[in-house]
């Protein structure tokens, strides 16, 4: 357990380690897997101690750069403990605001906990609603074409699909060289074009030169609980015929 200094405000925050993600943690510090596979009970040593101390520093650099964005806190260590009834940060009747991550190493799974004083969390109430008012204004024509810039080098998974029918697990093993599956999909239909796997367009499978080409002509809205693979809304399903 750890006491957190919280300048420039007053108070004391508390960062707990759950003891099972100890010992996995300085065997991955130290070059192992972290797939420890008993627990181990024993009081840590002054080495294994100044370890977590350089993780708990690495996780204090993230809390400051994660709060940036509404205030500055420089998050410190002040004092670290084993035994939690001899580190004395806050009165038992004082309210305070707890944050609890799960923490999951090879088999072991344990939490994260961080609380702050909530009266540190009140003094920041100006900054929340500075930074609420400047979140809902619109974004500047800059800021757009900034966030355009980014997002245009971003890669999607383009796939037409051809919404056929459903068949059973028997019919399919039955499935042999010379059988004949019929789609029932009419030729003049449209095609379902899906971008990472959810329905966007309809259109028609053409022809670019030498390559084939998708033709969007409508935009379509996913149907509620149409699960990607599902036949279309026709409801046509087939088995195996024989040639």
């Amino acid at each position: 357990m750890v006491s957190l200094g919280l300048r420039p405000y007053d108070g004391n925050g508390v960062l707990e380690l759950n003891p099972s993600l100890v010992f996995p943690i300085l065997e991955m510090l130290l070059g192992g897997t972290g797939r420890t596979s008993s627990a181990i009970r024993r009081d840590m040593t002054e080495i294994e101690q100044k370890l977590l101390d350089g993780l708990f520093r690495i996780v204090l650099h993230d809390l400051r750069e994660a709060w940036k964005g509404v205030t500055e806190v420089d998050f410190t260590i002040e004092a670290m403990e084993t035994e939690p009834q001899l580190l004395h940060i806050l009165a038992p009747n004082e309210a305070v605001v707890a944050v609890s991550v799960e923490v999951r190493i090879g088999e072991t799974v344990g939490m994260m906990n961080i609380a702050m004083p909530s009266i540190v969390i009140k003094m920041m109430r100006q900054k929340f609603d500075q930074q609420w008012s400047v979140r809902k204004t619109h974004a500047s024509a800059a800021e757009q074409a900034r966030v355009l810039r980014v997002l245009r080098e971003a890669t999607m998974t383009l796939e037409g699909r051809l919404g056929g029918p459903t068949m059973s697990i028997a019919n399919l093993l039955d499935l042999a060289e010379g059988n004949l599956l019929m789609f029932d999909y009419p030729v003049g239909r449209e095609v379902d074009l899906s971008v990472n796997g959810a329905l966007r367009y309809s259109g028609r499978i053409v022809a670019a030169g030498r390559r084939r080409a998708f033709q969007i002509e409508a935009a379509k809205t996913p149907p509620q609980g149409r699960i990607r693979g599902d036949p279309g809304p026709d409801g046509s399903s087939g088995s195996p015929a024989s040639d």
